[in-house]
């Protein structure tokens, strides 16, 4: 279960838009009594993991050999600080959330996610979110300075965070700024992997759908990158299916690149008289391709290899909203036993990554 937490971090965020750069952070918190590590940090650029640290190894690493390069040890030592010290954090704050949330017992998660994006026109967008167990807490308005409390629970950190003003300029000023210049540097260090186009490999596949007489054909779109893209199904040339379509998420392959699996139901009925196409559109592609179904093909009722590979003219030119599982930050009051709201933490000039240093809220 933890792992594929850490896979809708990583797999499920949506890639930025032809023309946007984005940077995101996610941080998680896992309780005690499992294999997991107790905290997790990673960082992306346009959907590639390019920094890590965890509670094992105790290190902040890159894992993008242009990163390796392009930053010396001093950049690494300073990033292996700030996560330790959000290490810390997390643990203190995994007991006070369950005593929030009063929960005695169980596997519980604490997460924060927070990213900016920069179009080729200039715009900035910003993002700085919390979350417990998976649910949306506290979400940051940079525009108005203000937090939104999803659940009941967060009322008063939204209304103590709201008082703290200059905290919230604070990263208001990350976001637009601080955030954008760490973009456009790592973007500049890994040009050459990130905006490089790999076209999909497309293949159909059928099979007979269990209790019925429908059809359930498979389109496995994979070996892409970057991750961004659009599969529909098509009837008769012209009209977009949405009902009895079911989708998958963009996930990882271990190459770099990505896949996507869309699956189309068909009754007998349906299939007679009418046409249906994949159509999948890519930024390696200069238009759209149509990767046509053949009803005749023979169908595969045991779950092996995919039958009726259909060859579509690849055409080469020119990828975690996400599902978000934020996090809460918690810490207690210096000095005493008594244990604090809910505590942000604040940007760190001249770093990348936020600081654990929590204002008192």
């Amino acid at each position: 279960m933890l792992r594929a937490v850490v896979l809708a971090i990583l797999c499920c965020v949506h890639a930025a838009s032809g023309g946007t750069h984005s940077l995101r952070y996610f941080y998680t918190g896992v309780s005690k009594g499992t294999d997991f590590p107790e905290f997790t940090a990673v960082g992306l650029v346009d959907d590639v993991q390019h920094v890590h640290y965890d509670s094992v190894t105790k290190k902040a690493a890159p894992t993008q050999d242009w990163m390796e390069r392009s930053v010396g040890p001093e950049f690494w030592e300073s990033q292996t600080q700030i996560a330790v010290g959000t290490e810390q954090s997390f643990k203190a704050n995994i007991g006070i959330a369950m005593q929030r949330f009063n929960q005695t017992g169980g596997v519980h998660t604490l997460q924060v996610t927070y990213s900016c994006e920069l179009d080729d026109d200039g715009t900035k967008r910003g993002h700085y979110q919390f979350g417990y167990d998976g649910k949306d807490f506290i979400i940051f308005d940079k525009d108005t300075l203000t937090w939104t409390a999803p659940v009941m629970q967060a009322v008063i950190t939204k209304n103590k965070w709201d008082a703290n003003r200059a905290g919230n300029q604070q990263w208001k000023g990350y976001l637009e700024e601080t955030c954008i210049e760490w973009l456009q540097k790592y973007v500049q260090y890994g040009r050459e992997t990130l905006e490089r186009r790999v076209p999909p490999a497309v293949t159909l596949h059928q099979m007979k759908a269990r209790g019925s007489a429908d059809t359930e054909v498979l389109c496995h779109v994979t070996g892409f990158f970057p991750r961004a893209v659009e599969v529909t199904w098509v009837r008769d040339g012209r009209d977009q299916l949405e009902e009895r379509v079911q989708s998958g998420e963009v996930l990882p392959n271990q190459d770099g690149t990505y896949q996507l699996r869309k699956i189309l139901t068909v009754s007998p009925e349906e299939q007679r008289g009418h046409s249906y196409s994949c159509q999948v559109d890519h930024a390696s592609f200069t238009e759209k391709q149509n990767y046509i179904w053949d009803p005749n093909m023979r169908s595969n009722s045991d779950g092996g290899p995919p039958i009726g590979i259909i060859a579509g003219v690849i055409v080469g030119v020119l990828a975690l909203a996400a599902v978000i599982i934020g996090v809460v930050v918690w810490k207690k009051r210096q000095g005493g036993a008594q244990k604090s709201d809910y505590s942000k933490a604040p940007s760190k000039e001249g770093s990348d990554t936020s600081s654990d240093t929590a204002a008192n809220a």
